[in-house]
């Protein structure tokens, strides 16, 4: 009993100099902290985590606008139409009567930039000041456009265009018509217009036509299928008694020479030079076609068709080579 006793007076003496030495509180520098207090510590979080976007937040991206909402504590979509354009992400337009922001198609904007461009090194006219110009070519690359990277014949083109306005031309004039024709032959959209332009002090109208290659194909059409069912005709004559072949394979065989055959005959006997282009008359925007070539010996358009608009009624000129459409002068 008396051993007891000591022995608690001994474990009374041993805690209360165990807590005048604070020996179960973590040790900081000029300044005495209990256990309590730093349990209480890692259990609040701290300012780094609390701290958040703020009510209303949102984030705009060039489709999707996303709102923070700090009562849950999560991200959500906002409704954003469509139709809706953002200028901070992409090019914009200005409607004249709503005064709104109007979001433009691919073909709309490659449109404009071409335009710019042509405008500023052909006229000395900028349509579009530097910030503009710049979002919208940034736009044109992240949409994926080839308009925006030109190659080195079109940019010696633009290049000897400005500097013939300047008077100090790089170029002769044989070397810029060579370097023209090349690009309207490459379909350069900077060397070839699509859409009609006419000029007020002349009074004319130009613009480059496509060549129509499915028309164009269908010119082989007659001679292939004769071909093809002479071959068919002779090979069940002479070698269906000798050996039996399925229909697939003979004509499989055979087809080479109907190819060659087609193209052979058509080009040299019956439409020569041939060669079919499609465009929009230059005037009226009316679709037009021209065929060059002879037709069965008789003697067609060789390099430079003249025809005349069935809606408009007047005469365009279109060259074979550089497939350029034009109408004729006023006074003409």
């Amino acid at each position: 009993m008396a051993s007891t006793s000591r022995f608690t007076s001994a474990a009374i003496a041993c805690l209360a100099i165990a807590g005048s030495a604070d020996a179960f509180t973590t040790s900081i520098p000029g300044k005495t902290t209990t256990s309590a207090a730093v349990v209480k510590s890692f259990r609040s979080p701290t300012k780094l985590f609390v701290d958040g976007p703020k009510d209303g937040t949102t984030v705009t991206s060039a489709r999707k606008e996303i709102g923070y909402d700090a009562k849950s504590g999560r991200f959500f979509e906002t409704d954003i139409d469509k139709e809706d354009c953002i200028p901070e992400d992409e090019y914009c337009v200005v409607d004249d009567e709503t005064g709104e922001m109007v979001r433009l198609t691919l073909e709309e904007k490659e449109r404009i930039f071409l335009d710019a461009l042509q405008s500023y090194h052909f006229n000395g006219r900028q349509l579009l000041n530097d910030a503009e110009f710049d979002l919208l070519k940034e736009d044109l690359s992240w949409n994926g456009s080839s308009m925006v990277n030109m190659n080195r014949k079109e940019t010696q083109y633009l290049a000897a265009v400005q500097d013939y306005l300047k008077g100090t031309p790089s170029l002769s004039d044989s070397e810029f018509d060579q370097l023209k024709t090349e690009l309207q032959e490459e379909g350069s959209q900077f060397a070839s217009a699509k859409e009609p332009r006419c000029y007020i002090d002349t009074g004319i109208c130009k613009v480059t036509y496509q060549p129509d290659n499915f028309r164009n194909n269908l010119l082989y059409l007659p001679v292939g299928a004769i071909l093809s069912i002479v071959w068919l005709g002779i090979g069940f004559e002479i070698i269906e008694p000798l050996i039996r072949i399925n229909p697939l394979i003979l004509a499989a065989v055979g087809a080479p020479l109907i190819y060659n055959g087609s193209l052979s005959i058509t080009d040299q006997f019956i439409f020569p030079n041939n060669k079919i282009v499609y465009g929009p008359c230059p005037a009226c925007q009316n679709e037009t076609r021209v065929y060059f070539g002879d037709i069965l010996g008789v003697e067609g358009f060789a390099d430079v068709a003249s025809v005349k608009c069935k809606n408009c009624k007047a005469t365009i000129n279109v060259q074979k080579n550089s497939l350029r459409a034009s109408t004729l002068p006023k006074d003409e």
